[in-house]
């Protein structure tokens, strides 16, 4: 039963591994997008100034 143990713990810390490598390839997607034309023409396109509240809710 000893290696089960083992197993256990490379199981877990194998996923972290993964979870990690997955997040820091996403991170850097991110980080080179923040220049891109596209991305920023769409965000220059689309949004604006927030819209008023309806009357009743302010607080």
């Amino acid at each position: 039963m000893p290696d089960n143990d083992y197993l256990i713990i490379i199981l877990a810390v194998a996923t972290l591994a993964i979870v990690l490598v997955v997040a820091a390839y996403f991170r850097r997607r991110v980080a080179q997008s923040k220049g891109d034309p596209r991305r920023s023409s769409f965000t220059e396109h689309h949004g604006g100034p927030p819209r008023p509240n309806r009357p009743g809710t302010e607080h």
